[in-house]
This record gives structure tokens, C-alpha cells and sequence, in this order.
């Protein structure tokens, strides 16, 4: 596994919680485990996603794998209410070593934080059944664009995306999931493009996408003042060129995942 672009602290594992409340109405329209009962999700993390699958999907055991120990304990204490549909696992996703077999899997941004997504999608389905489904939902980070031009939002965004490469992952994963589903052997594959083009038309909506997108920077704010690549100051020119956008009468937000869904 890679180093985590966005760290381990408090305030990283609150930001999942959120994260995944604010982002559900995007991400699970497409998502559909009905008529399975066994699901395993690679890189759950602190459990954000977890929780949602449990609240839409009631008749579902999970087994949740992550790499961090760290992550899967407050994952514990996030999911005790679903302590008896849940089994933790503390593994590398690249390395499986499960005894269970399962019919459905779910991967929700942990692929672009992986050396080798190939591999790991190759073991995952050694785990899965045949006819099993699984459905992921991946970054792809080049589709982002705003307007006004944002110079300084744009160097931070550069610096934040080299983070990612240089720490083995790979911040454009989502372009690449048919072909990694098909190298892995996988079959009955399907895309679909996902997320927001917001602009003045609706501006409550985009002053909270704005919004959420600023937390999302910062939370690789540490690693890149740690590593020399950003300043303080480059921050706070972040944030003020993404109040700059909030204000102006002609602005424009956009950016765009991956989700696939393809069977054993």
C-alpha cells in the first residue's frame, strides 16, 4: 500500500464521516447489492461508507478491509450499533489472505490511493463467487475545472495531485477502471460519469460544493508543508481564489468521477 495523501489524525477521519453523507446522494443512486448477503469492501476506512451500505442494504454481512489498523478501530467505534453484520479486516488490499467467499464487493475511493490496482481487484476476485457483482466508485482528478481562472487554487491542485503520484497512487484512477475490470478478468463491465457542474444558476448549491472542496484540499495540507511543496500562504491563496469563484456572477464548478459495475 501507499502512504495516505490525506494522514491518519482526527480531523482526516471526521472529514470521511462527512464526506460520505454529503456525497451518497451522487454516489448510490447506481449502487445496487439487492439479492446478495455477503459483501466485501476493500479500503473501508473509517467505516463512512460502510455505514451507508449498512443503512441501504439491511439484509447485508460486510467484511471490511483496510490496511490501517488505526482506521479500522475508530471504524469500530463508528459502526458498534452494526457490530454483529460486520467483520474487520486488517489487510493489504494487493495481499488478500480471506477464508470467506462472497457474492458482491464495493470499492469507494481507495483504488487511487494504491500502488497497484491490478492487483488488488486481481485478488479481490478470487474472493468473489461467480456471477458476484461489485460496483466502484473512483477520482479523476483532470476533469476538475473552475471559472474564474483561480491561479493559485490551480498551483495548489497541481502540487496536491503530485502528492498523490509521488506517494504511489494515482489521482486519475477513474479513467482506467473498464480496463483494469477487464485485466482482472472480470466481465459484464459498465461505466457511468458522476458528479457536479454547478455555477451562479443554483448559487446555495455551489457555495456548498465550494465549500466541501476547500475541507477536501486541506486535508492534504499537512503532508504537502511537511514534503516542502506548498506554503501557508499557498493555502490561504487557495481558499481566497475559492471565494473568488463563490462570488462571481459568471462562475463555474465542475468536476466528474468514474463508477463501474461488472460481474465474475
Amino acid at each position: 500500500m501507499v502512504k495516505y495523501l490525506h494522514g491518519f489524525n482526527s480531523q482526516e477521519q471526521q472529514r470521511l464521516k462527512d464526506q460520505a453523507g454529503f456525497l451518497a446522494p451522487l454516489i448510490y443512486p447506481t449502487v445496487d447489492f439487492s439479492g446478495c448477503k455477503k459483501l466485501l469492501e476493500i479500503g473501508s476506512g473509517v467505516g463512512a461508507q460502510t455505514r451507508v451500505l449498512l443503512g441501504l442494504f439491511p439484509h447485508l454481512q460486510i467484511t471490511s478491509v483496510d490496511f490501517s489498523s488505526a482506521q479500522l478501530d475508530k471504524a469500530k467505534e463508528n459502526l458498534k450499533d452494526f457490530e454483529s453484520r460486520i467483520t474487520f479486516v486488517n489487510q493489504d488490499a494487493e495481499r488478500l489472505l480471506l477464508h470467506d467467499k462472497f457474492d458482491s464487493a464495493f470499492i469507494c475511493w481507495a483504488l487511487e490511493h494504491i500502488t497497484s490496482p491490478i492487483a488488488a481487484l486481481q485478488q479481490l476476485r478470487t474472493h468473489l463467487l461467480p456471477g458476484s457483482k461489485i460496483h466502484i466508485t473512483e477520482v479523476f482528478n483532470s476533469t476538475f475545472y473552475c471559472y474564474p481562472k483561480s491561479p493559485a487554487m490551480d498551483y495548489y491542485y497541481q502540487k496536491y495531485n503530485e502528492q498523490q503520484l509521488r506517494f504511489g497512487g494515482n489521482p486519475d484512477v477513474g479513467s482506467q477502471l473498464g480496463n483494469l475490470l477487464f485485466q482482472a478478468g472480470f466481465s459484464k463491465i459498465s461505466l457511468l460519469h458522476n458528479g457536479f457542474h454547478l455555477d451562479q444558476s443554483n448559487p446555495a448549491e455551489l457555495k456548498r460544493f465550494i465549500d466541501f472542496w476547500k475541507i477536501l484540499m486541506k486535508s492534504g495540507a499537512d503532508g504537502l508543508l511537511e514534503a516542502g511543496m506548498v506554503t501557508q500562504e499557498d493555502i490561504a491563496q487557495m481558499e481566497n481564489d475559492l471565494d473568488r469563484v463563490t462570488a462571481d456572477e459568471n462562475a463555474v464548478f465542475f468536476y466528474q468521477f468514474v463508477q463501474a459495475k461488472a460481474t465474475v
